[in-house]
């Protein structure tokens, strides 16, 4: 079973551990936003649904799409996730996340719901 990214992050602060500060920034910023992430993830994966994706590339998107979000230039964000997906996962994810990412690249700015669910313009 899936646990939360959340709850690992904190058992590791709690056994001590140390998380480079961005690792962290990207846990808490992709749970905090799961919702949009899958939404639109969802809407860009032609005949995919979230759930039915291999987990490995699901969180690979999801954390992509944060960084997308976050002002990472879509090159290397897509770039990243792309080599990450032939490290980790099957033959044809590379090719499937660069064309779910590049697809929500291209979306237009304004379109994507902000952190407190409004619309953005």
């Amino acid at each position: 079973m899936e646990r939360p990214a959340s709850s690992v992050l904190e058992e590791w602060r709690s056994a001590g551990r140390s998380i480079p500060e961005y690792a962290a920034e990207l846990v808490e910023g992709v749970a905090a936003r799961m919702p949009d992430i899958d939404r639109v993830v969802g809407e860009h994966a032609e005949e995919w649904t979230v759930h039915r994706m291999a987990v490995v590339d699901r969180t690979i998107l999801r954390v992509a799409c944060y960084e997308l979000w976050s002002g990472l230039p879509p090159a290397i964000a897509i770039n990243e996730a792309v080599s990450i997906a032939g490290e980790l996962s099957g033959d044809d994810s590379g090719r499937f996340i660069n064309g779910v990412l590049g697809r929500v690249a291209r979306e237009p700015e304004g379109t994507v719901e902000s952190e407190d669910n409004t619309e953005t313009t």
